[in-house]
This record gives C-alpha cells, structure tokens and sequence, in this order.
C-alpha cells in the first residue's frame, strides 16, 4: 500500500493515455493520412529538386501524424504543468 493514494493515479493516467495516443497517431501514421487541399495530388508527384545519389526534392503536404504529435505534447505538457499544481503535488 502506498502512503499516497493520488501517486496510485499519476501513475495510471501516465501509462494509459500515453499508450492509446500512441496507437491512434501510429495508426494515422501508417495510413498515410495528410491534409488534402486542391494541389495535394500534384504535390505528391511533381519533384522540385534532385540531387546526387538519385535524391529528390518534394513539396509534399504535412502529415496528420506529425500533427498530432506536435499538438498532443504541447496540450500534454501544459496539462501536466496545470494538473501538477492543481493537485497540489510538489516537484
């Protein structure tokens, strides 16, 4: 038994919703998902720049994915910094 109860919780909170974001981004990831707009599909194919090494420079449209990736850790961060408080739990 734990002297304190609210730890039992943290640690819940921080391994499960960690874990499902993680699996809906993963799954956004592999359906390579991306903001469409009219030009997407020319975007995907037109190459803009090659270079040594067969390398080629495309101005693909931004994944989903790393959307929100960004997204998640800065609502996670200032969630965690405001709950911390809250809760009255000392760093």
């Amino acid at each position: 038994m734990r002297y304190f109860a609210l730890l039992n919780l943290q640690h819940v909170v921080l391994y499960i919703f960690p874990t499902l974001i993680f699996i809906v981004v993963l799954g956004l990831a592999l359906a390579k998902s991306y903001y469409k707009s009219a030009d997407s599909p020319d975007r995907l194919i037109k190459v803009h720049g090659r270079y040594p090494d067969d390398l080629e420079d495309k101005d693909a449209p931004f994944p989903v994915a790393l959307t929100l990736i960004i997204v998640g850790t800065a609502v996670w961060a200032v969630l965690y910094i405001l709950f911390t408080g809250l809760m009255g739990v000392q760093i």
